[in-house]
């Protein structure tokens, strides 16, 4: 089986934190979300995983790809870098790596996270993951018949179809037959503001035989901006938290974590409360502080702060200045 993770858009919604590292790069509990998203696909499959395709913008550079092709060695596959030269769409992009869309295929955009308890099915034609949403309106959904069989793709449904959002991961058993479905988007133009979409070939797919079936996450997760990224970071911990995610290299001088924290090594904490849901990056260092929900990078120093629901980057160095006091009796401080 190959995986394709399309992640060639620029992370605008995440600056400043991806104006000097790519969106699926940045560390959500203490693993880059991309190296976080491929583990949870190899989760669900038996499979060997062949290679593992990233789909990246041209400016990305020689450093992220090198990490990429790491993180896919890690996991024991291959790694292949693939460029989108201009944002065309889902279906655009997943061709860009056309050498990989051969047998078994997964594919996953990389700012999409899951929690799943499920295992792929490889003897069937095509699955399209998906989670149940309060107002499908905002969504592309999928709409079943009697066999549990997915009979139409329904984007942003005015009225109410179904509410099994599409997430955003799939799975193809036949990927040359999605390279030509892919490939006859692109040759005939069938475009939808100006992008090629993955429904397009899939809704052909469909209506040519393709049997297409869904299977649902237990929890959808998002990184798109920095209070879902946070978000994220807290429900990871939340899941992960039976698994050893505190480093015994770590200095605590009178000072508390509160579970379920990542903490990696040579974090120093004095004087300090941190967690829950706290992720510390390598050497960061916590002084006269409270910390809680929030993610800092590594070798960031903290003093003197009270921080909630926050994302600080690598190596910042942040203090809040001690202040003079002289309130009356009755007095409220906001």
């Amino acid at each position: 089986m190959n995986i394709i993770i399309p992640m060639a858009g620029m992370g605008k919604r995440m600056r400043p934190h991806t104006l000097t590292t790519a969106k699926p790069l940045l560390h959500v509990a203490g693993k880059p979300i991309v190296q976080r998203l491929v583990e949870d696909i190899l989760a669900t499959s038996n499979e060997k995983v062949e290679e593992i395709a990233f789909i990246i913008g041209p400016s990305f550079g020689k450093e992220v790809e090198n990490h990429l092709v790491q993180v896919a060695a890690t996991l024991g596959a291959k790694g292949v870098i693939c460029y989108q030269q201009e944002a065309l769409g889902t279906a655009h992009a997943i061709l860009c790596a056309s050498e990989q869309l051969k047998g078994n295929v997964f594919i996953a955009f990389a700012d999409t996270l899951f929690d799943a308890k499920f295992s792929i099915d490889a003897s069937k034609d095509a699955i399209v993951w998906t989670q149940k949403v309060e107002d499908p309106s905002a969504f592309g959904v999928v709409k079943l018949n009697a066999n549990n069989e997915i009979e139409a793709f329904v984007e942003k449904p005015k009225d109410f179809v179904s509410d099994l959002a599409i997430i955003g991961v799939y799975y193809f058993r036949d990927g040359e037959g999605l390279k030509k479905e892919l490939q006859r988007l692109i040759d005939n133009k069938i475009m939808l503001k100006g992008e090629y979409q993955i429904t397009d070939a899939m809704d052909h797919m469909l209506q040519n035989g393709v049997k297409f079936y869904t299977d649902q996450v237990q929890e959808w997760l998002d990184c798109g901006n920095k209070d879902a990224t946070v978000y994220t970071n807290q429900r990871i911990l939340e899941i992960k938290k039976n698994e050893k995610m505190v480093s015994d290299n770590v200095t605590l001088e009178n000072s508390t974590v509160i579970a379920p924290c990542f903490i990696a090594d040579g974090v120093v904490i004095r004087n300090s409360v941190v967690g829950p849901h706290v992720s510390l990056g390598k050497g960061v260092v916590v002084e006269d502080s409270r910390i809680v929900n929030s993610i800092l990078g590594e070798k960031t120093i903290v003093k003197n702060a009270n921080l909630s629901n926050s994302m600080l980057g690598k190596e910042v160095n942040y203090s809040e200045k001690p202040r003079e006091m002289s309130l009356g009796d009755f007095s409220t401080q906001i």
